[in-house]
């Protein structure tokens, strides 16, 4: 089939980028042409055949940015020229989707997240009205939706709150949703009576990763952490949600000079550095600042092998974790668990909401897990003994990336998609393409 995937962004390091890349990869090895039309390309072998580009669609874009911004952070009092904007650059995305599906013989549309968050009206709007308009088989892959983002998607003009109830999620009668959790599941099944399949974030699990080699045998010495240390890593942003905190305050509790805590993320999206500035407060406090390093300056997000600028992978990254940290409070799904599993590498974990009990946890995964990031004693010396023991090091990474594989590869996602394909292609509401 001929599938075509809407997407505001392609080729980032954010999780809806980097979850489409391997829907992509997945739907080409089944055998399917992929096509994507998207507001910007990042880091992206541009094709023209296969790619189209639509700025307006970005979310950098003037009149994404000014759409937001008087919809959601410095409204005005008179909301006509906001629903004049809204309107006409909606039937400026719409008619390009719906020129881009008859140009390029479409069968199936895929929208990413663009039909779930309103992260930019246009777009979600664009995209409703050229779906309902050609009835073409949709399936919306949503990642997170406006309610769980507490105020940021409620604005102070009733008209853009109705835009944003009637519009996303899409649900239209030639649309069905793939969700990365079933707390999503079962959300849009009470919200609006919407089924929905559950389609977990995944990786290759028959590609090298997380492998020690020529190249990043050095990263702890380029980090200046001293030979025979033990390295602790967490592998986020650093945002308040991930709880570095208290991998912080692991390290504190260890009291071992030996055992070092590696940040690889920046604090880009830390909003006034307010969160960072609190870490560096706490680990001169607790007195670890010997113990704690930053590294994004050496390690870049996105990746498995070095950028040949002197910088080092994620899979570099993982190569060298004795285990990770991993005590976030919320995640949509959780995508560096099932790195730290790809890369055989144990996970100390909180167990974060809505997800990981449900859809992870509870398969069986060998961790150690945290209530509410309460750091007991008797989990302290759970995580030293999977630090120091390297036998039951070796054997809890081995086992959770038997049970990785099992749920979470390339082969499940292809399953996936294929259940995906069928139900949207069979609704009652999909028109007969006359492409």
């Amino acid at each position: 089939m001929r599938i075509g995937i809407i997407i505001g962004r392609i080729g980032g390091v954010d999780g809806v980028a980097l979850e489409t890349e391997k829907w992509i990869d997945v739907l080409r090895r089944m055998g399917h042409e992929v096509f994507i039309i998207a507001g910007q390309y990042e880091n992206w072998d541009f094709d023209p055949e296969h790619n189209t580009l639509v700025v307006e669609m970005s979310f950098f874009s003037p009149e994404s940015y000014w759409g937001q911004k008087k919809a959601f952070f410095y409204p005005d009092a008179n909301i006509d020229e906001l629903l004049e904007h809204i309107n006409l650059y909606s039937n400026i995305i719409a008619d390009k989707i719906i020129d881009w599906v008859h140009e390029k013989k479409i069968d199936v549309v895929i929208s990413e997240n663009a039909s779930a968050l309103p992260a930019h009206l246009e777009m979600g709007r664009g995209i409703a009205i050229a779906i309902e308009k050609l009835g073409i088989p949709t399936i919306t892959h949503d990642h997170d939706f406006a309610w769980e983002r507490g105020d940021r998607y409620i604005s102070p003009h009733k008209e853009i709150n109705k835009i944003v109830e009637e519009t996303f999620p899409l649900r239209l009668p030639n649309s069905f949703h793939a969700v990365i959790n079933t707390h999503a599941q079962k959300t849009l099944k009470e919200r609006f009576n919407r089924d929905a399949i559950v389609v977990p974030n995944v990786m290759d699990f028959n590609m090298k990763f997380g492998e020690p080699d020529d190249y990043n045998k050095n990263l702890l010495r380029d980090l200046g952490i001293e030979a025979g240390s033990k390295a602790l890593f967490q592998i986020t942003r650093i945002v308040r949600r991930k709880g570095i905190e208290v991998a912080i305050e692991l390290i504190h509790r260890l009291q071992d000079d030996n055992v070092k805590l590696v940040i690889t993320g920046d604090y880009k999206d830390d909003e006034g550095s307010k969160y960072y500035n609190e870490l560096i407060n706490l680990i001169h406090q607790l007195k670890v600042s010997h113990l704690v390093f930053f590294a994004s300056y050496l390690i870049h997000n996105k990746g498995f092998t070095g950028s040949g600028d002197g910088k080092y992978s994620l899979s570099d990254a993982y190569a060298n974790a004795t285990a990770c940290t991993y005590f976030s409070t919320y995640e949509g799904f959780g995508n560096a668990f099932v790195e730290a599993v790809l890369a055989k590498t144990p996970v100390f974990v909180n167990n974060y909401e809505p997800v990981f009990w449900p859809d992870i946890g509870s398969k069986g995964f060998k961790v150690v897990m945290l209530e509410n990031n309460e750091l007991t004693d008797e989990k302290v010396e759970q995580m030293r003994e999977i630090i120091y023991n390297d036998k039951l090091n070796r054997e809890i990474g081995e086992y959770n990336f038997a049970l990785g594989k099992k749920h979470f590869s390339y082969e499940v996602l292809e399953e996936k998609l294929n259940q995906l394909i069928h139900v949207v292609t069979h609704l009652p509401g999909v028109k007969k393409q006359d492409l």
